[in-house]
């Protein structure tokens, strides 16, 4: 299946993997936000940049909401929804960029790119994006489905997508979501790398 930007939805095991990887991501999430080295319109910046390239309708909407409430302005959120970042700090750049370059290469970034935001902002904020990155692409990875499913019973089938291809994957996430749970606690605990790229 195509979305609107060409791409093909993602699969049940790409699914897994990113819920795998969410779930990896949520402990560092907090962490970011506790210590406040990354700024609630960063994190925003990062999840409307993936969300812009995953075509994620209730995340598009959620977190526009968000960025508004952040401080945003609605021309800097537009811009963001076409895929252009002229507004964003220079500081932000980068972070933002890799969010992108994340969810275009489905989860799979370059060690090139992975280097560039080590480099830039240290592991610590990096990793912090990263986290931002991943949490933001879990909810696209189900939202896209979910979306597309509360549209065909309104009438307003998504035409990137197919009701079997809903049902699939949300009744496969029924499954996913608490096996990926366990799965990244015990890579957590065996102590698997947050970020581990192979090139």
């Amino acid at each position: 299946m195509g979305n609107r930007f060409g791409r093909p939805l993602y699969s049940i095991r790409e699914c897994y993997w990113i819920i795998y990887n969410g779930f990896r991501s949520f402990g560092r999430l907090k962490k970011i936000k506790d210590s406040q080295n990354m700024s609630h319109q960063f994190m925003e910046r990062i999840m409307l940049a993936v969300t812009e390239v995953n075509g994620c309708e209730l995340c598009l909407y959620a977190h526009t909401k968000k960025a508004l409430e952040s401080g945003m302005s609605a021309e800097e959120i537009q811009k963001m929804l076409a895929g252009v970042i002229d507004d964003v700090p220079n500081k932000e750049v980068y972070g933002i960029i890799f969010g992108q370059h994340y969810a275009d290469t489905r989860a799979k970034p370059s060690l090139k790119a992975w280097n560039q935001i080590n480099d830039g902002y240290g592991q610590e904020l990096a990793l912090g994006v990263l986290a931002v990155t991943r949490v933001i692409m879990l909810g696209n990875a189900l939202g896209i489905p979910w979306g597309s499913l509360r549209k065909r019973v309104k009438g307003k089938a998504d035409s990137r997508s197919s009701l079997g291809y809903e049902l699939a994957i949300l009744l496969s996430a029924v499954i996913m979501i608490p096996v990926g749970g366990i799965h990244a606690f015990v890579a957590r605990l065996i102590g698997i790398p947050e970020m581990n790229i192979r090139e």
